[in-house]
């Protein structure tokens, strides 16, 4: 006996519509099972390699070379166990974490929650049109407002993926990660990095977020890599799933997706590594450390690294970058709305909103700041995100916490603690950062 939910064909962008859309037979052998199940972690983790990651990244890395990339580990740990709650709450409840919020929730604290989380997709879609025109202007000699421009016709891919099916646009963001991935490899390759402080990178060190600036770029780190709206986007995606009817076919469901989740988290943290180990070895072993926008960082790569392929590989990955983005951007604010507001509008309407509302701050900001000020925007943008993650986190966790909801399945002692713990963190480290900025 499966879950029977409401679904149909005709938009793979709608996640009301895609319920139970793979179906996995409780006979299948391990590795087709394995198959089954894989791909809701994938269009999660799109979001932990966008355009904003670069620019933090990036800044880190030039700045305090390989010093930052426990902060990437760390980022992305707690990302794993964030989407790992995230999976069980859809799995178990057969509800998103918009939905859940509007049920039990009253009508201030929900809109409250609502307007928070569509300022979080904002942010990162706003990253996406600055990141894809970057490109645009890296790779054809275009300018910034044009690349800007250039972006709004992005929900032509929408329209295009109309009817595909969940498995067609999962098997398209392989693809483009796939391509970020080997572009990322042959970068290494030529920069050479000292791999012995790479390994020392890794190790935890408070000191040196007492260094000026490293706790503002921290906390873009963390915003980049844990986003917000993917605690929303991972809760109903997870759904796609058709699962069978029992407790023993949830365990199973809940350990593929926590698998799937974690090896394309692990995915996305080797990625973003790879940025930072880049920044560090090709400029600031090479005395650029003021490299915090993505243009600078593709005009001094050729001359650092001696070869003209690794500034083309640079911009095609930044390229691919912003479009997979693009794609779960979409599926978020869907999300948001229907579980948040019960609204439901067509995929490419709700991708003009979005993409609407983004290239108003990137138009003001690029003509504010000029083009150079992308990097600064992006960074931005990322720390916007680390300021409306708390308030995914407090209801994701008493969520999954509450055996009202979850029954046998609610998280236990150390699971909650470590949640908590993370929550806490994270919310004093913003504090701080605010403090901080006032007394300065």
């Amino acid at each position: 006996m499966f879950f029977r939910l409401p679904r149909t064909a005709t938009a793979p962008f709608c996640p009301s519509e895609v319920k139970g859309s793979v179906a996995v037979a409780p006979g299948l052998p391990l590795h087709r099972k394995l198959l089954r199940y894989a791909g809701p972690g994938l269009l999660v983790s799109v979001g932990y390699m966008d355009p904003g990651n670069w620019a933090t990244d990036i800044e880190a890395g030039s700045r305090f070379g390989y010093g930052l990339l426990f902060i990437v580990l760390l980022a992305s740990l707690a990302a794993m166990l964030l989407q790992t709650l995230c999976v069980r709450l859809g799995l178990v409840a057969q509800q998103d974490l918009a939905q859940l919020c509007r049920a039990r929730y009253s009508s201030g604290v929900n809109r409250f929650l609502w307007i928070g989380a569509e300022l979080a997709i904002v942010a990162c879609d706003l990253a996406e049109v600055l990141g894809s025109a970057l490109a645009l202007h890296l790779l054809l000699g275009v300018s910034i407002p044009v690349g800007i421009a250039i972006t709004a016709f992005d929900t032509l891919l929408v329209l295009g993926l109309q009817g595909s099916g969940v498995r067609r646009v999962e098997a398209i963001v392989l693809g483009l990660v796939g391509t970020i991935g080997a572009c990322f490899i042959v970068e290494l390759a030529f920069a050479h990095p000292i791999w012995s402080q790479v390994a020392i990178g890794f190790v935890p060190s408070l000191e040196r977020l007492h260094e000026p600036g490293a706790l503002y770029l921290a906390i873009g780190v963390v915003g980049a890599t844990v986003m917000p709206h993917n605690l929303y986007l991972h809760s109903s995606i997870v759904q796609t799933r058709l699962a069978e009817d029992s407790d023993a076919g949830r365990r199973e469901a809940i350990r593929f997706c926590t698998a799937d989740a974690v090896v394309s988290l692990s995915l996305a943290l080797l990625i973003n590594a790879a940025i930072m180990v880049l920044a560090a070895s090709a400029f600031h072993a090479n005395g650029h450390r003021e490299v915090n926008d993505i243009g600078d960082a593709y005009r001094l790569i050729e001359p650092l690294v001696g070869s003209g392929l690794a500034a083309v590989l640079f911009g095609i990955a930044l390229l691919a970058s912003g479009q997979s983005s693009t794609f779960t951007g979409t599926i978020a604010g869907q999300i948001v709305m229907e579980g948040f507001l019960d609204m439901r509008i067509p995929c490419w309407q709700r991708r003009l909103i979005t993409r609407g509302l983004a290239l108003i701050p990137a138009f003001i900001g690029v003509w504010w700041l000029g083009e150079g000020g992308v990097g600064r925007l992006l960074v931005l943008s990322q720390v916007v995100l680390s300021f409306q993650l708390p308030f995914a986190m407090w209801p994701l966790i008493r969520f999954t916490g509450n055996r009202e909801v979850m029954g046998a399945f609610a998280s236990g002692p150390v699971v909650k603690a470590a949640a908590w713990s993370l929550f806490g963190v994270i919310s004093a480290a913003n504090v701080w950062l605010v403090v901080s900025t006032l007394q300065g």
